[in-house]
């Protein structure tokens, strides 16, 4: 049985999992839901640990007061007289949550305060601890953990990083299933990548007792991994191994890493936990390889129609390949979505491709994403908040439910909740130049100098590495002519505006982008309204909602030019939502 449930938003993580920690340090069996099987279905498990738990402890915050997910968690608590509420950051609770005693925790660092002595006392009135107090815990030993650097692309091909980038990913998430190791988090870890470090300072930066690091080198049908395990204090080899496989052989392959290092560490691997590392989206290396490359390219590509018939293209064969592959059926769906939602083409629409991922695993983060996303654009944005809850629950590190989850708040005005979601997709992925981008639209409404900066400093570094690569890129372009701007290089920012419209006179959001970087940055009204005309001129429902909300808009709301273009667009789509369909 579980002794204390712990309710939280996806914000609040850290705040939770350090909450836990405590508890745990106490003697209390806690349960949160990082812990849910690979194999069980997520609402299932929610309803049996909330039935069983004996005291249910809500972490409440501005998001988690908005969560349909934590309301309900908190209302059954509530029936159940098991109860104990605290705040982190001092938002209003809703009702009738807000009539209860609630722990104030805002700031708390995991001292003995008022605050969790509260809390403490709530708990001990509900339940008692199932075990001693753990002894290793109150002394602050350090739990065995990980760190696992970017293994080096060995390839002799840049464009084959999009694999090395997929091994290393997958072996973070495999290890993360291992109950008794701490596992640093992908953002984190790929923070040192391209970087010559010394694994010591690394582990003394992250205070991980090892280090993992090694090398990817693919050629043809082959692939040669290399990998070495170290002691983080002393920086001796624990275990070190070379692999020469068929590329057929990658998921044995990387099963037999994740397993040789658990037993480096001299770990016990639970059955379940076995399990839950060697389940595979496909069984297929080919369908495999070509999913890393759709996703590549959806998240470093040009944005555009020919970005996302690149990516329906590389899934699709997955799927013929598998089938039963739903990441690559979440890819296609989203790629549909954004061809019909953005570009206004109405030949494709992506939800029956979502629902065919959701049908074959339910429980995938990247699925309910793509349904969020689906949601937004047609403006059910309740509907996407639930499914944006589901997304980040499932899987909180998740790139497409952080930026999902960022674009709709985006999307209802909500600037400032925006920026921790783009802040965690921006770290997710470091050719992800639009997050970036993002941020600087939102440092900037809210006043923010400091962010500002350091947003543009970020954006104009992931812009010009991606333009080296592809200077034709009108995405890299848009966001890196609003970073100059920002980082007061005007001459540079109108020079890339100028070539970039002659390079790609067509791409109609590169050509938004520098509209909103001549208004809010370079106060060039008559710019930007003569790069808006055309935009409004085709624009799609869901851009225009896009438009109305975001704040570099601003300084055009009041032209009469501007509300004119606006008017057209709402009159022109109106007439088309209207028309009697054929």
């Amino acid at each position: 049985m579980t002794d204390i449930f712990i309710s939280y938003a996806r914000s609040t993580a850290v705040q939770a999992q350090a909450i836990a920690e405590a508890l745990r340090g106490l003697g209390y069996g806690v349960w949160r839901d990082d812990e849910i099987p690979a194999n069980r279905a997520y609402a299932d498990v929610i309803a049996e640990r909330l039935n069983t738990a004996k005291a249910v402890v809500v972490i409440w915050s501005a998001d988690a007061a908005q969560s349909e997910w934590v309301r309900s968690e908190a209302e059954r608590a509530r029936a159940g007289r098991k109860l104990v509420q605290l705040s982190v950051d001092g938002a209003s609770l809703p009702m009738p949550f807000d009539q209860t005693q609630c722990a104030d925790l805002v700031g708390w660092t995991g001292d003995d305060t008022p605050g969790w002595k509260q809390v403490v006392g709530a708990i001990a009135g509900l339940a008692s601890p199932s075990r001693p107090r753990d002894e290793a815990a109150r002394k602050g030993a350090p739990k065995l953990s990980v760190c696992v650097l970017p293994f080096a692309n060995m390839s002799g091909d840049a464009e084959q990083e999009y694999f090395s980038d997929g091994i290393s990913e997958d072996i973070i998430t495999d290890l993360s299933k291992v109950s008794a190791l701490s596992v640093v988090a992908r953002n984190t870890a790929f923070t040192f990548k391209g970087k010559s470090v010394k694994v010591t300072e690394v582990a003394r930066e992250l205070s991980v007792s090892h280090v993992l690091e090694g090398s990817v080198r693919k050629a043809g049908g082959r692939v040669r991994i290399t990998a070495q395990l170290i002691d983080g204090a002393a920086g001796d080899h624990l275990w070190a191994e070379r692999y020469d496989r068929d590329l057929t052989d990658i998921f044995a392959l990387q099963d037999e890493i994740s397993e040789a290092i658990v037993k480096a560490l001299k770990l016990r691997l639970l059955p379940e936990e076995k399990k839950a590392i060697e389940r595979r989206g496909t069984d297929s290396a080919e369908a495999y390889d070509l999913y890393l490359m759709a996703r590549q390219n959806k998240w470093g590509g040009n944005f555009g129609v020919s970005r996302n018939e690149t990516i329906i293209r590389l899934a699709t064969r997955a799927v013929e390949i598998d089938p039963a592959y739903a990441g690559a059926w979440a890819l296609i769906g989203n790629a549909q979505a954004s061809l019909r939602f953005r570009f206004g083409r109405q030949d494709v629409d992506g939800s029956a491709a979502i629902e065919r991922a959701l049908a074959l695993d339910p429980d995938l983060a990247e699925a309910h994403a793509a349904k969020a996303e689906h949601l937004r654009h047609e403006g059910r944005y309740d509907a996407a908040s639930e499914e944006i809850e589901i997304a980040l629950r499932l899987d909180p590190e998740t790139h497409e439910a952080n930026y999902a989850a960022a674009a709709l708040r985006f999307s209802q005005g909500r600037v400032a909740d925006a920026v921790p979601f783009w802040e965690k997709a921006a770290a997710l992925i470091e050719t992800d130049v639009s997050s970036v981008g993002m941020l600087l639209t939102c440092y900037t409404a809210l006043g923010d100098t400091e962010g500002t900066q350091r947003a543009a400093r970020m954006c104009l570094t992931r812009a010009e590495a991606i333009l080296a690569q592809d200077r034709s890129n009108g995405m890299a372009m848009g966001y890196g002519a609003g970073a100059l701007a920002v980082l007061g290089e005007a001459d540079r920012c109108r020079d890339w505006i100028r070539r970039a419209l002659l390079i790609d006179p067509d791409n109609q959001n590169m050509r938004y982008n520098f509209a909103c970087d001549l208004a809010t940055h370079l106060g060039d009204i008559e710019g930007a309204l003569g790069l808006m005309g055309p935009y409004l001129a085709q624009v799609t429902r869901s851009e225009l909602d896009w438009t109305k909300a975001d704040p570099d808009m601003n300084a055009l709301r009041e032209d009469p030019r501007f509300q004119a273009m606006i008017a057209a667009a709402e009159a022109r789509l109106a007439a088309a939502e209207s028309a009697p369909r054929v």
